[in-house]
């Protein structure tokens, strides 16, 4: 059963963020990660605002959670922590 990645982040350095954008797609590669949504216009009606909100398909949720606990994620995450908030969620997909 598929399972997303639900991100929603907000940039406090970008310079720094780059850090992990640089090294981050590589983890993701690994993973069979396909990108359904990444930054681009939102509109929060709900909630805590962020600015960007990124969806990643996987095949399934011990492939997502294998990717966020690979060391290469791993790597990525301590590139951008401090220089983000970020909110992560991996959530199961529908049957059928």
């Amino acid at each position: 059963m598929t399972a997303y990645w639900i991100a929603h982040v907000t940039v406090l350095d970008a310079v720094k963020y780059k850090d992990y954008t640089d090294i981050a797609p590589e983890a993701f590669r690994k993973f069979g990660a396909v990108f359904l949504a990444r930054g681009g216009a939102s509109e929060v009606l709900e909630g805590e605002s962020f600015e960007r909100h990124v969806v990643i398909r996987f095949k399934d949720m011990r492939t997502a959670l294998g990717c966020y606990h690979s060391p290469e994620y791993q790597a990525a995450k301590t590139r951008r922590d401090g220089h983000c908030v970020a909110q992560i969620t991996i959530v199961e997909g529908l049957d059928g």
